[in-house]
């Protein structure tokens, strides 16, 4: 078929090869416009800006496509069957949901409609979530609303950050949307409620829904009096970039895990134990508790005490297990952490 692919991340490239590979002939590739990376450093493009260019094909980078009207034309003479949406990044108005005679279509993060918006992988992880997945959804005016053709699970590791959870989910996009086109195809065209019904279309519902709001600046910074597992979701749900700080400098955390008896089994080999054995112990928030050579620090919490396995102070690279105790120079007693302290990263992982 001719896809007229929308994408922005480097989750949504696979997709877009994946669609390639598989035979079908993408007329164009839509994202949205070179951003600067970094202070004073020259415009980039995006990752699938970037990959669409080396595969020879032609992109359009508008910069609110719904305010576009020359750009929506530019795109219904191109004479795509259908649209294929992961992580573009913007709303697409009706003109242009309307334009490909055989539907537009999503990728989306999450299990809906757990997780509608922007931000689907980061809280399904900071709320604690069993499973996830990426469900290929009928694109309609709503947000992430419309019905499901196909979908698929994923259990969530408790050590599993946001990177490497999205790394999962874009995989299973790709297996999902070359597995949806023949179907899609053989539905044929026609009027969008005949198509839908000859597809088998799973409604939503209202039941269950959550929304994956924008992350604010103070998403980042990680509140010490809150439980062990709490800090933890946080830090995996916003890997790189739940924030604390030490001697007034900004430390990222990037590696934790809490030592809570209950989930032992499920905490790396060489702390399963250790998790048996500090549990009950307290300390004041933010606290040094001990320092583990070669492994990390335990930090008190308001509730069981933290390790701390790998972090990035400002000014200085990403250290872990031993490197990281010589670097931050802390003994028990110490303490991290003030309010405020939390700031957004540059750039975020997509799944909508």
């Amino acid at each position: 078929m001719k896809i007229l692919f929308w994408g922005t991340p480097a989750y949504a490239v696979p997709s877009l090869e994946a669609l390639v590979a598989a035979g079908h002939t993408v007329v164009g590739v839509v994202s949205q416009p070179d951003r600067r990376r970094g202070r004073g450093a020259a415009a980039q493009p995006s990752a699938v800006k970037a990959r669409a260019l080396e595969l020879g094909l032609p992109v359009f980078t508008p910069t609110r496509i719904r305010r576009e009207p020359e750009v929506q034309q530019q795109l219904a003479a191109l004479g795509a069957d259908l649209s294929v949406v992961v992580a573009f990044g913007q709303l697409l108005p009706p003109e242009v949901l309307q334009q490909p005679p055989l539907g537009c279509w999503n990728g989306h993060g999450s299990l809906l409609p757990r997780w509608r918006g922007a931000g689907p992988i980061q809280w399904c992880l900071m709320e604690g979530d069993a499973e996830t997945g990426v469900g290929i959804m009928a694109m309609e005016a709503g947000l992430d609303t419309g019905p499901v053709l196909l979908e698929g699970r994923l259990p969530i590791g408790l050590l599993e950050n946001a990177q490497q959870l999205a790394a999962r989910l874009s995989a299973l996009t790709a297996t999902l949307l070359v597995e949806a086109m023949p179907r899609i195809e053989a539905a044929g065209p026609g009027p969008e409620p005949e198509r839908w019904q000859r597809l088998g279309l799973r409604s939503q519902g209202d039941d269950g829904v959550r929304l994956a709001r924008l992350l604010r600046k103070e998403d980042f910074a990680v509140d010490w009096s809150r439980s062990a597992l709490a800090i933890h979701r946080q830090v995996m749900g916003l890997y790189p970039g739940a924030t604390t700080t030490l001697a007034g400098k900004r430390l990222k955390l990037l590696a934790t895990e809490p030592l809570v008896a209950r989930l032992a089994e499920q905490l790396s080999a060489d702390v399963r134990a250790l998790a048996t054995g500090v549990a009950e112990q307290q300390g004041r928030p933010g606290e040094v508790l001990a320092l583990l050579p070669g492994v990390g620090l335990v930090l008190g919490t308001g509730g069981c005490p933290l390790l701390l396995r790998s972090a990035q102070l400002e000014g200085k690279q990403a250290a872990s297990g031993q490197p990281l105790l010589q670097q931050l120079g802390l003994q028990a007693g110490d303490r991290l952490g003030e309010k405020g302290a939390g700031s957004a990263p540059e750039g975020t992982l997509g799944g909508s």
